[in-house]
Formats: structure tokens, C-alpha cells, sequence
């Protein structure tokens, strides 16, 4: 594969989007060959698995996001990368470690859903003040269910602990601090990071 994925994680609330739709701009600058996604998908099963969020849960739900993240590497992102493209996704496997567990599951169990996709070249993680983020979510008029299931505090300990099981499996990995800084500068620093040598000549 001639191309690079990206991904960004952490805490709902955190910024990923806004982010990630920076970094999508910036990069574009430089090359046009962009693609920028989310998981779960805009396919059918995608939109089918957000609307479905509120009554389906535990291994079901888990299994359900397992399938659309398949689904969309086979068909959405691996294609772009063969193409040369680089994919900047909001959310992969990380997010399924932490939300899966806040519904019940155990992260073996979760990785055993997700170990064969493939690994991202770079993962960033997003961190903040928890009394940000806290006050982010109340201002949403509408927050799923796994949103109302933990919280800041929980979820950034549950990312710490997924990306200290990645770190296991070889994924290439770095936290960056959103404090006191726009999403401007954050994506100014997460495009530092992917662009080093050793990361600018490892497509996977």
C-alpha cells in the first residue's frame, strides 16, 4: 500500500472531529489525495449501528461495530491506500476498547472481534482537561448511550489502558495534549508527528 491511515482517538467530547477535519484541510493543502471517515461508517451497516446504539448492547453491539469496521477497511479504506490516498479516520479500534468495556465486555474479548484489521501508521490520542470535556457534553442536546456510560475521568483511564494493550501489538502511537491550545495547533502537532521520517516511510 502506497498510502497512510490516521487515526485519532480519545474521550467523547475531546475534539476529534473538529480536529480531524483540520487535519484533513491541511493535508489536503499539500496533496489532494485525502480521504477523511469515521467509524462506525456511512454505510447502511454503519448507519444502521448508530441508530441502533440505544437498545443494542454488550457482545451484540460489539460484534455489530467489529462487522462495519471489516466491512469499511476491506471496501472504504483499503482501496484509498492502494490508491495512494491518505485516510484520516475519527475513531477505530481504540474507541472500541474503551466503549466496549463501559458496556460490559472484557478487552480480550473486544480485541478478539478486531485483531485483523489493519494497523493504522499513526494513532494519535487526544487528551484535555476532564472539566472541559464534562462541560462540552452537557452543552450536546443529545448524547448516546455509551456517552451517558462513563464519563471523562473513566474513559481517559480506559484509553490509557487500550493504548498500553496496542502498544503489545506493535501499533505505533502518541498522546497529544489539547490544553491551552486551538485545534489548529493540536493538528499542527499531530502533523509534526506523521510526517517524521520514521513515520513518512511506513505505510502501515
Amino acid at each position: 500500500m502506497s498510502g497512510r491511515l490516521l487515526v485519532v482517538e480519545g474521550p467523547n467530547g475531546v475534539g476529534k472531529t473538529t480536529v480531524c477535519a483540520h487535519l484533513a484541510a491541511e493535508l489536503r493543502d499539500v496533496d489532494p489525495r485525502i480521504h477523511a471517515t469515521t467509524q462506525p461508517s456511512q454505510s447502511p451497516l454503519g448507519r444502521l449501528v448508530r441508530t441502533a446504539e440505544a437498545t443494542l448492547t454488550g457482545r451484540a453491539l460489539a460484534l455489530a461495530i467489529a462487522a462495519d469496521r471489516a466491512h469499511q477497511v476491506e471496501e472504504e479504506i483499503i482501496p484509498h491506500l492502494n490508491a495512494g490516498f491518505t485516510v484520516v479516520c475519527d475513531r477505530y479500534v481504540p474507541s472500541s476498547l474503551v466503549l466496549q468495556r463501559l458496556d460490559g465486555l472484557a478487552l480480550d474479548e473486544i480485541w478478539t472481534y478486531n485483531q485483523y484489521v489493519i494497523p493504522p501508521a499513526l494513532t494519535v490520542y487526544l487528551e484535555h482537561d476532564t472539566e472541559v470535556i464534562a462541560e462540552r457534553l452537557t452543552e450536546r442536546q443529545s448524547r448516546s448511550r455509551l456517552e451517558n456510560a462513563g464519563g471523562p475521568v473513566e474513559e481517559l483511564a480506559l484509553y490509557g489502558e487500550a493504548r498500553e494493550f496496542l502498544e503489545t501489538e506493535g501499533w505505533r502511537q502518541i498522546v497529544v495534549d489539547c490544553r491551552n491550545r486551538t485545534p489548529v495547533e493540536v493538528a499542527a502537532s499531530v502533523l509534526a508527528e506523521f510526517n517524521a521520517p520514521e513515520v513518512a516511510c511506513s505505510p502501515l
